[in-house]
């Protein structure tokens, strides 16, 4: 008598579920789910620590909690574009999600869910590089991603940076405040113009956080216009960033003319009115240069 033996063996019911939930979820929904939770985690500990510095929620909501608008901006479109890109992609098969998706998907969690907040930038950085580079997302998507990825600069990689090069950009900026002032300067300190003290520049008054916010709401507004890239870009983009310098450095140096003029800048209301130039400023020029692209959506 002979047995017959049946040699396909079913899968598992954990794996059968995993391959069910693979099939059917859309990798927009994914994406964008994942992007919500790293900006949301990211910008979490910036909104503590400035409830707990301005003791209380009104205080902190009128200071944007320390934090650009651009930031908040360049957060809601990039994932706003996946919510676009999963309306979109809704009943189309080779847009659900992938093995490998979910595993990158489980690493960018691990990094989120760490106690550290700068991991969560780094996540976004990793998910979004992945997104561009080994996936065939959608337009909307890849522009989503382009913009997050952007937003992890000011966030993450342009502090880095300064913690690297902060004493040659401090004494840069120094040396060109002391010569609009015509005084003394040494390392990051310049002499005030009635020689009465001396003017320490710190790491908070450097133009570079304000650089790559402008870098930041030009990449932000070009890419959710669908902007098709120019060769003049550039010279939008030093525009915007020559003129973020410039207010930054007139600033500074007008709190080095006199002791009278620091107190009256160097304040809550003088940092108001500068941030409020420097974004009127870096969103007025990048509309002018997109002038096309936005007020055809107009």
């Amino acid at each position: 008598m002979a047995l017959i033996v049946n040699s396909s063996k079913p899968y598992p019911r954990s794996s059968r579920l995993l391959r069910a939930l693979v099939s059917s979820t859309p990798r927009a929904e994914l994406f964008s789910a994942l992007f919500l939770l790293g900006c949301a985690n990211g910008l979490a500990a910036r909104v503590g620590q400035s409830i707990t510095e301005h003791d209380g929620w009104l205080v902190a909501v009128l200071a944007t909690f320390k934090i650009s608008i651009i930031i908040f901006g360049a957060c809601f479109a990039g994932v706003s574009l996946f919510f676009r890109e999963r309306l979109a992609a809704f009943g189309r098969t080779e847009d659900t999600v992938r093995t490998s998706d979910f595993a990158v998907a489980a690493f960018f969690v691990m990094l989120v869910l760490l106690p550290i907040s700068p991991l969560s930038w780094l996540a976004v950085t990793m998910l979004s590089l992945y997104i561009l580079l080994f996936t065939n997302t959608q337009e909307a998507g890849r522009r989503g991603a382009t913009i997050l990825l952007a937003t992890t600069v000011p966030m993450l990689w342009s502090p880095l940076a300064f913690d690297f090069f902060a004493k040659i950009v401090l004494e840069r900026e120094a040396s060109v405040i002391g010569w609009l002032l015509s005084t003394h300067q040494s390392g990051n300190m310049v002499e005030f113009a009635d020689h009465s003290a001396n003017l320490v520049i710190l790491p908070g008054c450097s133009s570079l956080a304000n650089v790559s916010l402008a870098f930041l709401c030009w990449v932000t507004l070009s890419q959710f216009v669908a902007h098709k890239r120019r060769a003049r870009d550039v010279l939008w983009c030093l525009l915007i960033c020559a003129s973020v310098v410039a207010i930054n450095v007139t600033r500074v140096a007008l709190m080095g003319l006199n002791i009278s003029f620091y107190n009256a800048i160097h304040n809550a209301i003088g940092d108001t009115i500068a941030n409020a130039i420097v974004f009127s400023l870096t969103v007025g020029i990048s509309v002018l240069g997109l002038r096309r692209e936005v007020f055809s959506r107009a």
